[in-house]
């Protein structure tokens, strides 16, 4: 139901929905942290979601949009702003981000587990599914980036906006780490960079080539995923909420094998096929360190322990996020409907 616009419009709750927003932004730039529970830490998830439901139902109620506009602005403002940042950080230190990322993807555990008790057989039977498709797809990621075969193009743009906008909805899953699974999550933040790049030197012409190929289609891509996958996955929900949160349990506990830590960028050699085509030269000073194929090396005891330490910092934060939002998603109510 539809709160009041004295209520949901306030200034007050407009903060609420930017601070919400910008939380949101930032956790679809980083892999582990679910965009739904930046939503639930601000207290406008169930409203959120509601006025989802206005727009895919073509209800153009003033207050759902007035929520989505001020969210949607401010998560996109946060992706521009630390795309490029967030970027650099996993090209230069792999080992380090990747660590903090399975902690970060693990602290979404506790909230699904919240979401799925008491556990049914359907639940664990679910998560046995979800855990063998994230090692199949994690084999498959892995093979991808080793070989250096490009995951980009606008197809793939379409499905990675598709897939993030999907996992909006859904605390404790989050949209960074299936952009990571398919193999677009450094190609995605680059073109993002560059297209802010480009805007603060007035090039427009560079920006056009990464707004066409890569913000264009994952735009279509979110908008999709947002008026038609969203309500689906609303529904399976619904109807099979056990095997869906098993498997949704399946997934991010087996996401520390495509977020395995030790794997660095190798930079291609001169007559190597790279994407398909035989380097040369020239075609090797053209490539960025972003777009190295990894490689996994052994760990000595120090990276290992360091390791840990980190995946418990990022245990640690998105643990205190979500107990930040109190409630579960099932639990929390919309604003009331009276003044």
């Amino acid at each position: 139901m539809d709160a009041p616009a004295d209520q949901s419009m306030s200034p007050k709750w407009g903060l609420r929905c930017v601070l919400g927003g910008a939380l949101m932004g930032l956790a679809n730039l980083v892999p582990g942290i679910s965009g739904g529970t930046m939503l639930l830490a601000a207290g406008i998830y169930p409203r959120f979601i509601q006025a989802l439901a206005d727009l895919s139902a073509l209800r153009f109620r003033k207050s759902s949009v007035f929520v989505l506009a001020l969210v949607g602005i401010a998560a996109a403002a946060a992706i521009m702003l630390g795309a490029g940042p967030v970027k650099n950080a996993v090209v230069e230190h792999r080992w380090a981000m990747y660590s903090i990322f399975i902690g970060l993807t693990l602290g979404g555990v506790p909230v699904l587990w919240q979401m799925a008790r008491p556990a049914a057989n359907a639940f664990w039977a679910g998560m046995i599914v979800g855990l063998i498709a994230m090692v199949v797809l994690a084999w498959l990621q892995f093979r991808g980036a080793s070989s250096g075969a490009s995951r980009e193009g606008v197809a793939m743009m379409f499905v990675a906006g598709v897939a993030g906008a999907s996992a909006m909805i859904l605390p404790g899953v989050s949209g960074g780490y299936l952009l990571l699974v398919l193999g677009v999550y450094v190609p995605v933040l680059a073109a993002i960079d560059s297209i802010v790049v480009a805007l603060r030197a007035g090039d427009f012409a560079s920006a056009q080539d990464p707004v066409l190929t890569v913000a264009l289609p994952i735009g279509i891509g979110v908008g999709v995923g947002i008026l038609v996958v969203s309500n689906v996955i609303r529904v399976v929900l619904e109807k099979y909420e056990q095997p869906t949160l098993g498997v949704l349990m399946g997934l991010l506990v087996g996401a520390i094998f495509g977020l395995w830590p030790f794997q660095e960028g190798v930079p291609p050699q001169v007559g190597e096929v790279f994407k398909g085509q035989v380097l040369t030269a020239e075609g090797l000073a053209e490539i960025t360190p972003d777009k190295y194929p990894t490689e996994l090396y052994a760990p000595t005891f120090s990276n290992i322990m360091m390791a840990v330490g980190l995946i418990g910092v990022g245990y640690m934060i998105t643990t205190l996020i979500a107990k930040a939002g109190g409630a579960s998603p099932r639990g929390q109510s919309p604003p009331s409907q009276t003044p």
